[in-house]
Order: structure tokens, then sequence, then C-alpha cells
């Protein structure tokens, strides 16, 4: 766990350092959680920062997360990709595990795309499928935008239209283009470390929630209170407890993420080309 404190390092410090490493920024950018390390299949960065050496970003301490912001070129447009992220349940605070988002917000960037591992409570979705969010459900028991205010962004952000529906469009022509099912629906993040109960996941679904998750939600609401535009895509690597007769474990996960790998790639590299193209 990272002993900075985002309340003593400002984003627009974080944003200088990665000015200062690779030029002028792109306006698009991915976080790659679980499941996505290794989706930019042809992707070759021209600038890699470990996350220890930019002030203020959290490490990225599970497996499957690498810890690194890349730059480059791929599919004909420059972006950023943050790869790999810290979580709640590391026990990161939420400004730190929002912290890069605001320096993103402060480098310029306009468009972001969240990814992440996801258990299916839809009994439609299959492990493989992949979920564009329509809106989430909040039940990690805490909010990001609490505590002091934030210089220059807004205290209270309305989340009635937290998923762009431009840059899901975008992904739905690309998952169409690239023969990758996609489905869309709620994601309900909670807290983690410790899977579901198949008590919660019956409640999550009264509530109507598709999938659930750790990540991704606080990532969202800071995004928007930043003013930027927010697209989320989860990998869909197993049912939810009590929809599948065996158990769950991180590996399992992963693995399932990994078969999944071509797919991710041609529905994340479809959308850059038509994100290029405006």
């Amino acid at each position: 766990m990272t002993s900075a404190n985002p309340h003593s390092t400002r984003p627009a410090t974080a944003a200088a350092l990665i000015r200062r490493r690779i030029g002028k920024p792109p306006t698009l950018a991915f976080i790659l959680g679980s499941g996505f390390q290794r989706a930019l299949e042809g992707f070759e960065p021209e600038v890699t920062i470990p996350y220890r050496e930019i002030p203020g970003f959290p490490s990225a301490g599970v497996s499957g997360h690498a810890g690194r912001l890349l730059a480059g070129k791929w599919h004909g447009e420059r972006l950023l990709v943050l790869s790999g992220r810290a979580h709640y349940y590391e026990g990161h605070s939420m400004d730190e595990v929002t912290f890069p988002v605001r320096a993103l917000a402060q480098l310029g960037v306009l468009d972001l795309v969240l990814t992440n591992a996801a258990g299916a409570i839809n009994r439609k979705y299959r492990a493989g499928d992949f979920m564009l969010f329509t809106d989430h459900l909040n039940l990690m028991g805490a909010n990001p935008l609490r505590g002091p205010m934030m210089e220059g962004w807004p205290r209270f952000v309305d989340l009635t239209a937290t998923y762009d529906p431009r840059l899901r469009r975008l992904l739905k022509k690309a998952a169409s283009k690239g023969k990758v099912r996609v489905r869309e629906g709620v994601y309900a993040a909670v807290s983690g470390p410790s899977y579901e109960t198949p008590a919660e996941i019956r409640a999550y679904a009264r509530l109507g929630a598709d999938a659930v998750g750790m990540s991704t939600v606080p990532e969202a609401i800071v995004a928007r209170q930043c003013g930027l535009a927010v697209a989320a895509v989860s990998c869909i690597t197993n049912l939810a407890a009590g929809l599948q007769r065996s158990g769950m474990s991180h590996t399992d996960v992963l693995n399932a993420a990994e078969k999944s790998r071509s797919q991710a790639a041609r529905l994340l590299g479809g959308f850059v080309a038509l994100h290029g193209k405006g």
C-alpha cells in the first residue's frame, strides 16, 4: 500500500511530470483492470512510466495489474493507458484509488474507458461475454467525493448519465465489426475482497444489477466530477455466487479473462480506430 497522500500531492504535479515525459498528451485514455492487461495487441508504447515514479499514484498490488502508465499510438490514434489500478480493498483510501483519474483530467484527457473483470448476475450472461455499463450501483459503502472540497471541482455531481452514450455507441459498433459478443447492463460495485454470498447476489439481482465487481465505480464518479466522458466495460469471467456449481478464485478469474484476450483486443482496438475517425 502506498504512503502517498493525494491531499499533499496535487493532481497537477503528477500531470506535469507525465507531460514532461510524454510530450503533448492525447485526449483518450484507458484504465486496464483484471482481464485486460494483455488486451492491447500490437500496441507498442513510446513511453513507459512505472506508477512509483509518478507523485501521488498508488501502487497496484494485485496479481494481473502491472502498475505502469503507457503512452503511444494504436490503430492510428495516440492514447494513454494506465495498466493496472489500485483497489479500495487493498487498504487504499478513495482519494488514492481515484487520484490517477484526477491527474488524467489535469493532463487534458477528455474521454476515459474503464475496464474490469466481473461476475455475472444476469442469468443470460456467460463467461467470455463483455458488458458495457449503462449504469451502476455503488454498494462499496463509500463515495470518493466525500471529504474536503477539491478546489476547482464541483461538490455535488450529477450521475444521471454517468456512462457516455457516444462512447458506448462506438464500443457497440467495434463489437459488431469485430464479432465480439457484448451485453449492456448495470454494474454493482462492492468493496471486496471477499466474493459475494449467494444471498447477496440474489439481493443485487432484485436491485437491478447484471454484473458485480470490486472496482471502477469510484473512478467513474470522479471522472464525471472532472468533466470527462466515461465508458466502462466488464469482461464477464464467471457466474456469481450461487449461480455456478464450483467455487471462485482470483486465479480462475484471470484464467477466464486470458481466454477472452483476443476478443478484448478486437473490441478495444476497433473502438480506438473508430474514435480516431471522430
